[in-house]
C-alpha cells in the first residue's frame, strides 16, 4: 500500500495567513478535503464540546471558520457531538439535553458556529445506524449516531490529545468513540463480551471495602451505576457483575478505592475497538466522503471528556489534514514523540522532557502496559487506512485569503468619509496635539523605580530628596 498524504503547517504565527484559523483552512483545502463537498451536501463536522469546566477542548472558532468555508462551497453544515455513556457519577453530556447546555456553556451554539450544533445521536443516545464491519479485528458490527450516518460528508475535526483509556486522542478516537451511538459506546467498551468486558475482565476487591461506618459517602459506591448493580451493606458490598454492561459510571469510584482492578488486556482490547468502530463510522458514511484535521494544540494527559484540563505535555505542534484517519494519527503522534516535554508538566513529574520518548503511553494511559499505537495498528489491519505516511508542509495562502471577510476594503476607504464625519483625533485641540499631556518625561526613571516606601513619589525631585534620619 502506498503511503497516505498528511498535510501539515506548524504552530507558529506571525500574520493573518499563518493564525491557527487560516491554517486550518489551508491545510483542509492542501488536503483536498474542499473537493469532498458538492452543492446540496449535508456535511456533518464531528467535533468534541468539551466536558463541564473544560478547558482544553478546540475553540469554537475552528468549526466556525470551516462552516463558513464549506457553505461558501454550496454545503449544508452542521456541527455535531454525541451523547456519552455515563463514564462518572458526575456525567454533563450523557442526554442531549446535558450536551447541548454544556456545548453552549463552552461556547458551542448556533449564533457562534453560523449552523446549528446537534446532538447526532438522539435525546438519550440510541438514534443509530447499524453498520457491519466484515473486516473489524474484533468487533463485527457498529453503531453509528444516526445524524453522522445520514450526512453526505463527514469532516472529523479533532483536538489531539491524550486519552486515560485510547491513551492518545485523535481522528481515530473522535471516529471511533465520538461517531458511535450510545449503544455504539456499549459495543466499544466491550460491554457483555465473553473475555473483555468489565464484567468478566475486572478484578473484584469486595474485601477493601470498609463498612458503611467508615466509608461517610458510601452512598456514591451505589448511585455511580446507572444500572444499579451495586448494593451496600453494613460491612459488604455486592455486584451484580453479570449485568454489567461496561458503561464506566464506576471506574473513577471503584478504582481509587481499590475495589476494582483493571487488568491491561480489557483496555487493550477497547483501544483494538475504537480502530474498528472507528472503520465502521467511515463505512456508514463512505470512504471517498470524510477527512479529517487533527489540531495539535493545547496537548492536554487527558481526554477533553474529564471535567478539568492538566497543562500541555508539550508544546503546540501544528495542523494537520489527511484523507486518511491512521495516517494522521500517526504523523501527529510522531511529532509528539520527538518534542521536548513541557516543563512543569506531567512531562517533567515523569521524567520524559527529552524528545523520542514514548510520552503518552507514560503519562496518559490509566493502566500499565497500554500502547499508543494500538488504535493505529489495528486501523492499518482492519483496513481502516496505513499507519505509512509522507508529510507535506504546506505554504501559507496569500493574505487576502484570510482578511476581515466580512469588508475588505483596505481602512483608508473603509472610514475615510467617517472620520471626516466623526473623527475620534480633536485635530482642533491644542495646536493640533489633540490632548492635554507633558511635553516630555523621564523614562528611564519609570523603567527602572523600585518604589519608594510603598508611595509612588509624586516627582523624581521629592524621591530623591534626604530623609531624617
Amino acid at each position: 500500500m502506498a503511503a497516505s498524504e498528511v498535510y501539515f503547517m506548524d504552530a507558529r504565527s506571525d500574520s493573518p495567513q499563518t493564525s491557527l484559523v487560516a491554517k486550518m483552512l489551508t491545510v483542509f483545502e492542501a488536503a483536498g478535503l474542499h473537493e469532498l463537498i458538492r452543492p446540496g451536501d449535508l456535511v456533518a463536522i464531528k467535533i468534541h464540546c468539551g466536558e463541564w469546566n473544560n478547558t482544553a477542548y478546540l475553540r469554537p472558532v475552528y468549526p466556525r471558520a470551516l462552516a463558513d468555508r464549506i457553505k461558501e462551497l454550496g454545503g449544508r453544515p452542521f456541527v455535531c457531538d454525541t451523547t456519552t455513556l455515563t463514564y462518572q457519577p458526575y456525567a454533563s453530556r450523557a442526554t442531549e439535553l446535558d450536551l447541548k447546555l454544556t456545548a453552549e456553556r463552552n461556547g458551542f451554539s448556533s449564533a457562534t458556529l453560523g449552523c446549528p450544533f446537534i446532538c447526532a445521536d438522539g435525546f438519550i443516545g440510541t438514534a443509530d445506524y447499524r453498520v457491519e464491519i466484515p473486516t473489524g479485528y474484533l468487533l463485527k458490527e457498529a453503531y453509528i449516531a444516526q445524524a453522522i450516518a445520514a450526512a453526505d460528508v463527514l469532516i472529523c475535526l479533532t483536538h489531539f490529545k491524550g486519552h486515560p483509556m485510547g491513551v492518545i486522542g485523535g481522528a481515530i478516537k473522535n471516529l471511533g468513540i465520538g461517531c458511535q451511538s450510545k449503544r455504539g459506546k456499549h459495543n466499544v467498551h466491550l460491554g457483555g463480551h465473553p473475555k473483555y468486558s468489565v464484567a468478566n475482565s475486572a478484578i473484584w476487591h469486595p474485601e477493601n471495602f470498609r463498612g458503611k461506618a467508615n466509608t461517610p459517602d458510601w452512598q456514591i459506591l451505589e448511585e455511580c451505576c446507572p444500572y444499579g448493580l451495586f448494593k451496600v451493606e453494613e460491612d459488604t458490598i455486592h455486584w451484580d457483575r453479570a449485568k454489567c454492561t461496561s458503561c464506566l459510571g464506576c471506574i473513577g469510584v471503584m478504582g481509587p478505592r481499590g475495589l476494582f482492578e483493571f487488568p491491561e488486556e480489557n483496555f487493550a482490547a477497547t483501544d483494538a475497538a475504537i480502530a474498528d468502530a472507528a472503520l465502521g463510522a467511515v463505512l456508514a458514511v463512505g470512504r471517498e466522503k470524510c477527512g479529517f484535521i487533527n489540531l495539535a494544540i493545547d496537548i492536554s494527559p487527558r481526554c477533553d471528556c474529564v471535567n478539568f484540563a492538566d497543562m500541555p505535555i508539550v508544546p503546540n505542534l501544528g495542523v494537520f489534514a489527511s484523507k486518511d484517519p491512521v495516517a494522521i494519527d500517526k504523523a501527529c503522534l510522531d511529532k509528539v514523540r520527538a518534542a521536548h516535554g513541557m516543563p512543569g508538566s506531567l512531562a517533567e513529574d515523569f521524567e520524559i522532557l527529552e524528545p523520542g520518548q514514548k510520552k503518552f503511553e507514560t503519562i496518559s494511559a490509566l493502566v500499565h502496559g497500554l500502547s499508543e499505537e494500538t488504535q493505529i495498528n489495528t486501523g492499518t489491519l482492519n483496513g481502516l487506512g496505513n499507519r505509512d505516511y509522507v508529510l507535506i508542509e504546506v505554504e501559507p495562502q496569500p493574505l487576502q485569503r484570510h482578511v476581515f471577510p466580512l469588508d475588505q476594503r483596505p481602512t483608508g476607504r473603509r472610514f475615510g468619509e467617517k472620520f471626516r464625519k466623526f473623527s475620534p483625533f480633536p485635530y482642533d485641540r491644542y495646536e493640533g496635539q489633540g490632548f492635554l499631556r507633558e511635553p516630555e518625561v523621564d523614562l528611564e526613571y519609570v523603567k527602572t523605580w523600585h518604589g519608594n516606601g510603598g508611595r509612588q513619589p509624586v516627582d523624581k525631585a521629592e524621591a530623591e530628596a534626604p530623609t531624617a534620619d
